[in-house]
């Protein structure tokens, strides 16, 4: 059963009673409201130094039994002085009992009939923006790599989309995507789609990298945390005005081309590289390219080197200056279209049979003619032979 007793003591307010048209009102209520401040703070006081007396004995009680333990003093003189402090305790523990029997007693007021629940106010507000990180680009690119490994497939899902309400639903059950890192991704990934010219599947991701965007971008300018903007965008794309949204196409259109010109260039840069790299395996000894070497050579050395007819190219050499035969073979042995005494280099081959350490003892020589035709293109291959140019000077 409740007890509904102690409802029945309840004092009233001291401005609440009714009072004889004769007595003066106020002055009542001021008496009244002075005897029952007075009356209260007397039981405070008395709390006070009971709770003092209280400290006071557990202290003494505890010097004392430290000391028996110890056998510092007279172990009767301890002895009796224990038995006096514990009489002082029981003696404590029955004005401590007749305190709370009079505090249950006295009548509830309007200052004790309730407590406050809480002593301070929480307004709930939205979470602010995070402050931009001081990191070095190291940093940002390896926070990049690991949101990427974590989220790649969600950031695609996200991708994918095609209702706003499933974007909105989708960002507010993975709100770990709503931040610059899932921009940047979709930014890199409609950039590759375009490179490999899937024009409509870009152009579908494009818009959802707009609306990551936009809502970053309301975000910085209410100040708070991007995760709280998703709703408010959703909902008012869904139902905006004629300008916004043609401002929100405008704007996908206006990304679009900046795609499609950065995957031109890209592909541009790529060709780039390759051809770079095709041209560095292509150097020669001597640090040129054989094929700007082969552009710039007369005509008439450009058909030698062609046919590949070694006789053809010493009468060739032999009509031409001493000076520019010098200079145009000197840039073929550095671009290694030409590979003069190959027979002296430590690349020939020993096992091979007499017929060939003949042939490369005849091209060593200079000049020479061989009489069968096969081994006369194989010469124009290996060993070239030109009248007029020595190995020094070529050197």
């Amino acid at each position: 059963m409740v007890d509904y007793s102690k409802w029945k003591n309840i004092e009233i307010s001291d401005d609440e009673d009714d009072t004889h048209p004769n007595i003066d009102t106020p002055s009542l209520f001021r008496w009244r409201h002075q005897a029952r401040v007075e009356r209260m703070a007397e039981m405070d006081m008395e709390k006070d130094e009971f709770k003092k007396k209280r400290q006071s004995f557990q202290a003494r009680l505890m010097d004392v039994k430290e000391r028996i333990s110890k056998k510092d003093g007279n172990e009767e003189a301890l002895k009796k002085e224990l038995e006096k402090i514990e009489a002082e305790g029981k003696e404590l523990d029955r004005i401590e009992s007749e305190m709370i029997k009079k505090e249950k007693k006295t009548p509830w007021n309007v200052d004790t009939i309730s407590k406050p629940g809480f002593e301070k106010t929480v307004i709930n507000k939205k979470a602010g923006r995070k402050p931009d990180e001081n990191l070095s680009e190291e940093e940002r690119e390896q926070r990049m790599k690991q949101f990427v490994k974590e989220n790649e497939k969600l950031c695609k899902q996200y991708g994918m989309l095609r209702k706003y309400d499933d974007s909105k639903r989708f960002l507010q059950e993975h709100m770990q995507l709503v931040g610059e890192e899932t921009a940047n991704y979709l930014v890199i990934w409609s950039i590759n789609l375009e490179m490999e010219e899937k024009h409509e599947l870009m152009a579908h991701v494009a818009h959802q990298c707009i609306c990551m965007q936009y809502i970053l971008e309301l975000a910085k300018q209410l100040d708070v945390d991007p995760r709280a903007c998703v709703n408010s965008f959703f909902s008012k794309i869904q139902h905006c005005q004629p300008e916004y949204k043609a401002q929100f196409e405008s704007e996908i259109a206006g990304f679009k081309g900046r795609i499609q010109k950065r995957a031109q260039e890209k592909i541009q840069e790529a060709i780039a590289q390759a051809e770079e790299e095709e041209r560095k395996e292509r150097i020669g000894p001597g640090g040129l390219d054989p094929a700007d070497v082969f552009e710039s050579l007369p005509d008439e050395l450009k058909a030698c080197f062609e046919s590949r007819d070694v006789e053809l190219l010493q009468k060739t050499i032999a009509a031409m200056p001493v000076d520019v035969a010098k200079l145009h073979m000197k840039r073929c042995v550095d671009s290694g279209l030409w590979v003069p005494n190959a027979a002296d280099l430590e690349g020939v081959d020993k096992k091979d049979d007499d017929d060939d350490e003949e042939e490369d003892s005849e091209n060593a020589a200079g000049g020479k003619e061989k009489t069968d035709d096969a081994k006369s293109e194989s010469a124009a291959k290996e060993e070239p032979i030109y009248t007029g140019v020595s190995t020094e000077d070529v050197d």
